[in-house]
């Protein structure tokens, strides 16, 4: 058997933060493995198969369309890559998305390895969350207006001319902004070279427990084990109201089987040139990267460093998240990253550091609408605490009123009383720039109070 199983993981949420969704660790999800395929070649095809192939990898143009304002880099030597799967709607694609025009990323994460390159840790992030949306160049000359959405709604708006780079730029602005973290690179997979390497590797078996029935996945398999390709595999691994709870979080976990099943079946066409040749031809007409990654000998270098991470030194993890109806109740769609644990892990990544996944899991969500906050304004400009009381509201927070700090210094800040330093580290980290909370035995009673200075840079999520 392949080892794509269609098991599913857990449920979406699950309020426990940070999911695991791998046997060993050793799944890689499915537009990673696509880096998986290209390092399969490498050992057996001719330098000629690679000068042929060169040209079939776009190059995204990305420059000017990010902006300024980005986080620093606080790691050098370690990359942040960001791995996106095209759900475009253009050409061979159009079946796929009737009822859309735009280009949409149907899967989306961020994969970091370690300066040193002994770890890497890559993190999923749910299409289903709801977070800020940056302000984006759409290509055609205008600039799209800050707002809240769907995080994969950013791959549209930058790609709305149908430009990769473009819809590139809008997302890694937009992760950038609510992560903190750097984005150094990013690859993007579309769906026809996925359909083009199963089918040359002659199709990838999976076991569905049940029958799928899935008309917008263009998906019917019956329950059992079964060999797929062309139009079923894409399905496969796209489909997920018909498939146990119908989160994204559930979709995710069979990609990353299958992607692994795919990459191990391509090694064993090593022996045939011919089969070979097909699949890289198709993994690399399927790839779109920045400038710098654009060639077979980056994106090969980038495989094996990959494939030369200690397979118990490389995680899988999903944003430690919860189902936004838990804050806004008329919200059953999306999800909301859970903090401060979202937060400890973008900046255990910004930093270098290995993450410690006991930290990201809780019993229960966290939820912001169980957070009671006071805002003051710290800033002697009127509307500044009226302004952030907003920005906490949309986030899902109960505001418990507004006023003035009584010595306002210029500088935000975060107080509790003692029983809700938690609460207060979920608030802190919820800001664009996390703010260190206090303990005070004299803070109000029962709230958590965000003081607004003149650094005050806005809220996440």
């Amino acid at each position: 058997m392949q080892g794509a199983q269609g098991r599913e993981r857990r449920g979406r949420g699950g309020g426990a933060g940070a999911v695991r969704l791998t046997r060993r660790g050793r799944y890689l999800a499915w537009t990673v493995g696509v880096l998986a395929v290209l390092l399969a070649g490498a050992g057996g095809a001719g330098t000629w198969v690679y000068q042929s192939l060169e040209g079939n990898i776009h190059a995204g143009d990305i420059d000017g369309k990010i902006g300024g304002d980005r986080p620093a880099n606080l790691s050098p030597g370690a990359l942040n890559i960001l791995v996106v799967g095209s759900d475009s709607r253009d050409g061979a694609n159009a079946a796929y998305g009737r009822d859309l025009d735009t280009m949409q990323s149907d899967t989306l994460m961020v994969l970091h390895l370690s300066a040193d390159r002994k770890w890497g840790t890559v993190v999923s992030l749910p299409r289903d969350s709801w977070v800020p949306i940056a302000a984006c160049d759409r290509g055609d000359g205008t600039t799209s207006t800050p707002h809240r959405a769907k995080v994969n709604e950013a791959f549209a708006i930058g790609g709305t001319k149908g430009d990769v780079g473009g819809a590139a730029a809008c997302t890694i602005r937009t992760i950038e902004q609510n992560t903190g973290l750097r984005i150094d690179h990013f690859l993007s997979v579309d769906f026809q070279g996925f359909k083009g390497m199963v089918n040359a590797v002659d199709g990838i078996e999976v076991c569905p427990e049940q029958a799928i029935r899935d008309e917008k996945a263009h998906l019917e398999l019956d329950a059992g084990c079964q060999t797929v390709k062309d139009e079923e595999a894409l399905g496969y691994v796209r489909t997920r109201y018909s498939v146990g709870d119908g989160s994204d979080i559930g979709r995710i976990g069979r990609q990353q089987e299958f992607m692994e099943a795919l990459a191990a079946k391509a090694r064993k066409k090593l022996t045939s040139p011919g089969a070979m040749y097909d699949v890289l031809d198709s993994a690399t007409k399927s790839v779109t990267t920045d400038p710098e990654l654009a060639g077979i000998k980056p994106l090969t270098a980038l495989a094996s460093d990959i494939r030369s991470i200690p397979s118990d030194r490389l995680t899988f993890l999903t944003v430690p998240n919860y189902p936004r109806e838990l804050d806004v109740p008329a919200d059953k769609a999306n999800i909301a990253w859970q903090y401060p644990q979202a937060q400890d892990l973008f900046s255990a990544l910004a930093g270098d550091e290995e993450v410690e996944k006991d930290r990201l899991t809780t019993p229960t969500p966290l939820t912001a609408r169980s957070i009671s906050v006071q805002v003051l304004n710290g800033t002697g400009t009127s509307g500044a605490a009226a302004g952030a009381s907003e920005q906490l509201r949309l986030a899902g927070y109960s505001v418990a009123g507004t006023g003035n700090a009584q010595e306002p210094d210029g500088k935000t800040a975060v107080t509790c009383p003692p029983g809700l330093e938690e609460q207060a580290r979920a608030v802190a980290q919820r800001l664009r720039k996390p703010a260190k909370p206090r303990t005070d035995p004299e803070a109000a009673p029962g709230v958590v109070t965000l003081t607004v200075g003149a650094d005050f840079e806005g809220v996440r999520g």
